[in-house]
């Protein structure tokens, strides 16, 4: 049987995808909320959002969810490799509320990264279009002539030995934005198996990125709510 490509990996070679056994971690359902309208849950890194392809990447946290909740239905993703909280709609009027949430971005992410080295400001933003780089996909890159607007916000919680520990405010959701604007800063996202190399690829047994916080208007009345997962390192 053929090895699968892992969607969100490399081997540090650019453009060299490297085969690898799906292996998600054996860990029960985390709900974090659920009410009649809404479940959220804290996925672990190493868990896809969505089945891949293929029967042996079926395991997936839509699919542990809808173990439990047969109604669920998909809102956001996040990435393999990325943990905590996502939320699923239990009704389709919920899911089209959240929905357009997303699209408008009234939604608001709070993320907790670990990057190399020390970043000089206390606080900052990033505003550099991204695009899909072809030849490299699933790769993102900053191109300032064709790519999609994205902007980052930043600010340092701690600096540690050869790291800082920020916290990330996507506003908004392109596809690997943290991780691409935090490489554009010159300070990769530790552990990162796409962006980063030698010791910053090294440094952690996994991508230090994880979805803390998510603040949105509940599809039953529009009263904003916030929920967080704890940061797990």
């Amino acid at each position: 049987m053929a090895v699968p490509l892992d969607p969100g990996r490399s081997s540090g070679k650019k453009g060299a995808m490297t085969p690898f056994r799906y292996s998600p971690p054996d860990l029960p359902l985390e709900v974090i909320h659920h009410d009649h309208h809404l479940l959220l849950a804290n996925k672990p890194s190493g868990l896809l959002s969505v089945p891949g392809k293929g029967p042996e990447m079926a395991d997936c946290l839509l699919a542990r969810v809808q173990a439990a909740f047969p109604e669920a239905l998909l809102v956001h993703r996040l990435d393999l490799d990325t943990s905590g909280v996502m939320v699923f709609a239990l009704t389709p009027e919920a899911q089209r509320h959240l929905g357009l949430q997303f699209e408008r971005r009234h939604m608001r992410k709070g993320y907790v990264a670990r990057v190399a080295g020390h970043v000089a400001e206390k606080t900052g933003s990033v505003d550099l279009p991204l695009i899909v780089d072809w030849p490299n996909r699933p790769r993102q890159k900053v191109d300032r002539e064709a790519g999609k607007p994205a902007l980052t916000e930043w600010r340092v919680m701690r600096r540690e030995a050869a790291a800082t520990r920020v916290r990330l405010y996507p506003r908004t959701g392109r596809s690997h934005q943290l991780r691409v604007h935090m490489l554009a800063m010159g300070h990769p996202i530790l552990g990162d198996p796409l962006y980063a190399t030698g010791p910053a690829l090294t440094a952690a047994p996994r991508l230090q990125l994880h979805s803390e916080s998510l603040r949105l208007r509940h599809p039953d009345g529009g009263i904003g709510m916030t929920f967080k997962a704890r940061c797990p390192f």
